[in-house]
């Protein structure tokens, strides 16, 4: 053994309990703000540069196939490592931690928006925390597109994506499915050009070996087998139906719980490009159709739902906890009770199928890690979505610069807070919570001046 072979061994991270693991998701759910972009941005610096659980390659192998999936990316990302360090139940853990503290939080931050209406102090925050949201989303842009880019095609590739759905609104799924088939086309041709982790040598320099490193064997619980995948699928459908046929039975295939069920299973699997590319559909089932909400009140749901951590799409607990509110399921003196069971309802068919997905799809990608057909796609769908991202935060400047449109007063202050916010970011290297908080303090003070 070669004495760098035998300082790799040395440098490597100790094994990892499952109680340390539960601690560490546990705390990323209450800290993953940012959007999608900014979780990810979080997950890799903590996961892959500091505490080295995993390889930056198996980090973007796993990130590939969650972009290609619908559901919320950056929490299928958190159930796929969690399940490829401790198994089913990891990933379980790691994808319900993920989302609970936000569920929490919403509901309360809910009640409160519902109960007290507009209050002058939570619109200064909000006022400081929208620039500094889209700064983390463009500094996110900058790290992924930093490791992801490795050659002028791949970037080239995320260019024309950012075009096609800034300028021509195209529709994410196609973006996606043409930049799989330039990869998979490109594999054939031009291989070199879509190798995942191609300069992998220098990220060992600079993070050093990991837990689950680029050649660490496939654990025994991330092979393919069909029982277990079987009886995966299985589970996954009676939860699903056992759950549909109970709400169905107490209240009616009509009744307000069953249609969110119903509803948000339909969302779930239309959520391809995150959050933003569903909301369209949520706003015409939420506030055209079924009249959950009104449509100030799905504008307010969008600023809580940025402003609070867990994935963007947690807004649908927004829109169920209204929507129970507002129905008054049981009664007057019991709504928020009624928002309780219809934010836990729309919460629950929304992610079910984010955990079916990678549960049943994980040993699929870790048997085809290294099989250039499958991941060249998947290389070639990376650079488009750093495309993408780069679109999201252009979006986000767009409403907190121009909030009434461009013809109106365009707000310098924010501009000021989104530029210290990612020179805070990217010069210093200022933790992502510590902008957000400081960002906060800025704009509640902001609106404490007077006019």
């Amino acid at each position: 053994m070669s004495s760098a072979e035998q300082q790799a061994i040395i440098n490597r991270p100790e094994p990892v309990s499952f109680m340390e693991a539960f601690l560490y998701w546990l705390k990323l759910g209450f800290i993953s703000f940012g959007g999608p972009a900014g979780q990810i941005s979080m997950m890799h610096q903590e996961l892959v540069e500091r505490r080295r659980w995993i390889s930056e390659q198996r980090f973007l192998h796993a990130l590939n196939y969650t972009m290609v999936l619908p559901g919320p990316e950056a929490q299928q990302l958190a159930t796929y490592i969690g399940w490829l360090m401790h198994g089913t139940w990891g990933g379980i853990v790691a994808g319900i931690l993920f989302v609970l503290p936000s569920l929490i939080i919403l509901m309360v931050l809910t009640w409160i928006y519902l109960v007290y209406s507009e209050i002058p102090a939570v619109a200064g925050i909000l006022y400081g925390i929208k620039p500094a949201v889209t700064a983390i989303v463009l500094f996110a842009a900058y790290r992924i597109g930093s490791r992801a880019l490795k050659n002028n095609l791949l970037r080239a590739i995320s260019f024309a994506a950012f075009i096609a759905i800034f300028a021509f609104n195209i529709p994410f799924p196609y973006i996606v499915l043409i930049a799989g088939l330039i990869g998979y086309i490109g594999s054939h041709y031009m291989p070199d050009k879509f190798r995942a982790g191609g300069h992998h040598a220098e990220s060992k320099n600079t993070y050093g070996p990991a837990l689950i490193d680029d050649h660490t064997p496939i654990p025994e619980h991330a092979r393919f087998q069909w029982n277990r995948f079987l009886l995966l699928l299985l589970t996954g459908l009676l939860i699903w139906g056992g759950a549909m046929s109970l709400l169905a039975m107490q209240y009616g295939w009509e009744g307000t719980l069953t249609q969110m069920g119903w509803f948000f299973t339909k969302a779930a699997l239309m959520t391809f490009g995150g959050a933003y590319a569903v909301l369209p559909y949520v706003y015409q089932g939420g506030v055209e159709h079924y009249a959950w909400l009104n449509p100030t009140q799905m504008i307010d749901g969008l600023a809580l739902g940025e402003t609070t951590p867990g994935p963007l799409i947690m807004i649908v607990a927004f829109v169920g906890f209204v929507g129970g509110w507002t129905k008054a399921l049981f009664g007057s003196d019991l709504l928020v009770l009624a928002g309780i069971c219809g934010a836990s309802v729309a919460t629950l068919f929304t992610f079910l199928p984010s955990f079916v997905f990678i549960l049943l799809g994980g040993p699929a990608v870790e048997a085809t890690r290294h099989d250039l057909k499958f991941t060249a796609p998947l290389t070639g769908i990376t650079a488009a979505v750093v495309g993408v991202i780069v679109n999201l935060a252009v979006f986000f400047a767009y409403h907190v610069l121009w909030p009434n449109g461009f013809d109106a007063v365009f707000e310098w202050f924010s501009a000021l807070i989104g530029v210290a916010a990612f020179i805070a970011l990217f010069r210093y290297k200022a933790g992502i919570v510590t902008v957000i908080a400081a960002c906060a303090v800025v704009g509640l003070s902001y609106s404490l001046l007077p006019n």
